[in-house]
C-alpha cells in the first residue's frame, strides 16, 4: 500500500478505540495502540501481528507514555495521525457529591493523559512539519447534562487545549478536537444505562470514523468536528 499511514491511537481495548483500531487495519494503515488491560493486548498483538503494535500503557504515567511514544518514534519516524482516545467517566452523581480522588484520577486520564502523548509524540511531527494531532472530544464538550460535570469538565478543557495546539503548530499540520455523536459503548451505558440502547454501536460508528479520519487535514486545524452519521 503506498498510502499507508502511522497511526498513534490510546484506549484501543474496547470502545471507539477498538473499532477504530479494526478498521485502521483493515484499510491498510499501521496502528501503534495501547491500553491498560494486558490481556487484551496481548490478543490485539496476537490478532493482527506484523498490522500493528500493541502496548500496555496507562496515559496518566508520564514515565511509560515517554517510553511508549520514544519506541514508537524509533520505529516509524514522525507518525501520520495520532487520536488521543483513552477517557473515563464519573459516577453519576451531582458534582459536590463526586469523590475528590475519582475526579483527580479523571483529570490525569481525560486531560493529563492527552498532554503526556503530545507532548512525546508532537515534537517529531513539528520538526518533520506534518501530521494530525486527533483529541476525541464529546457532545458534553460543547453542551453539559446533570451528574456527569467532571467529565463535562475535561472535555471542553478537551476543545480549549486542542484550539490552543493549533495556533501553535507549523504550517501544514493540525490539531482538531472530534465529536464521535452519540455512540453506544460502555462508557454511555455507565452514565445512561439502557438508555444507551437503540444508538449506533462502536463498530458501526468506526465505518464511516475511519475513513473521515483519515480524510482530515492540515486544511481543518482548530476546527471543532463532528463525525458523519
Amino acid at each position: 500500500m503506498t498510502n499507508k499511514k502511522h497511526i498513534v491511537l490510546t484506549g484501543c481495548s474496547k470502545g471507539l478505540g477498538k473499532a477504530l483500531t479494526a478498521q485502521f487495519i483493515a484499510a491498510g494503515h499501521h496502528v501503534y495502540a495501547s491500553a491498560r488491560s494486558k490481556s487484551v493486548i496481548d490478543a490485539l498483538n496476537e490478532q493482527y501481528e506484523s498490522h500493528g503494535s500493541f502496548s500496555v500503557v496507562d496515559v496518566s504515567d508520564v514515565v511509560a507514555v515517554e517510553r511508549w511514544c520514544t519506541s514508537i518514534i524509533e520505529l516509524c519516524g514522525s507518525p501520520d495521525i495520532v487520536i488521543n482516545n483513552a477517557a473515563v467517566i464519573n459516577g453519576m452523581a451531582p458534582l459536590w457529591k463526586v469523590p475528590t480522588k475519582e475526579f483527580q484520577q479523571l483529570v490525569n486520564i481525560n486531560i493529563l493523559g492527552v498532554h503526556n502523548v503530545i507532548s512525546h509524540l508532537v515534537p517529531a511531527m513539528v520538526k518533520s512539519q506534518r501530521g494530525v494531532i486527533i483529541n476525541l472530544s464529546s457532545g458534553w464538550g460543547r453542551s453539559v447534562s446533570p451528574d456527569v460535570a467532571p467529565y463535562c469538565a475535561s472535555k471542553w478543557a478537551i476543545e480549549g487545549l486542542s484550539k490552543a495546539l493549533a495556533t501553535e503548530l507549523p504550517e501544514g499540520m493540525a490539531c482538531i478536537p472530534l465529536s464521535p455523536g452519540i455512540i453506544d459503548t460502555d462508557m454511555l451505558r455507565g452514565a445512561w444505562g439502557e438508555g444507551a440502547t437503540g444508538y449506533r454501536s462502536a463498530d458501526v460508528w468506526a465505518k464511516k470514523a475511519a475513513p473521515f479520519i483519515l480524510s482530515l487535514d492540515a486544511t481543518q486545524n482548530g476546527q471543532s468536528l463532528t463525525t458523519p452519521e
